[in-house]
């Protein structure tokens, strides 16, 4: 399992502004799909009775998988935004390639 990286001060403003910004358009992004999927408005609710297991389990799949991306996404962006304009990676080296 892979340990979190403490990132510098300087890198905390910018990660949770992008953070926010990539949650907001990873919510947008399933939205969209869940409508492009099942040609419906809303995503199930887990405790909806009316709703299947395999409904449920895949927007919860669905979801998370674009939230993770959009986050994976934000992250490396504000790094190497920091990095271009700091010259510095803003986490600490882990013996692998940055």
């Amino acid at each position: 399992m892979a340990r979190k990286i403490k990132l510098p001060l300087v890198y905390q403003p910018v990660g949770l502004v992008l953070g926010w910004t990539g949650g907001a358009l990873a919510g947008l992004a399933f939205r969209k799909a869940w409508k492009a999927i099942r040609h419906e408005d809303d995503a199930p609710d887990p405790l909806d009775r009316d709703r299947g297991w395999t409904e449920i389990l895949l927007a919860s799949a669905l979801q998370g998988a674009l939230f993770a991306a959009a986050r994976s996404a934000a992250d490396r962006t504000g790094a190497k935004a920091i990095e271009r304009s700091t010259g510095v990676w803003p986490a600490k080296h882990k013996g692998g390639r940055n």
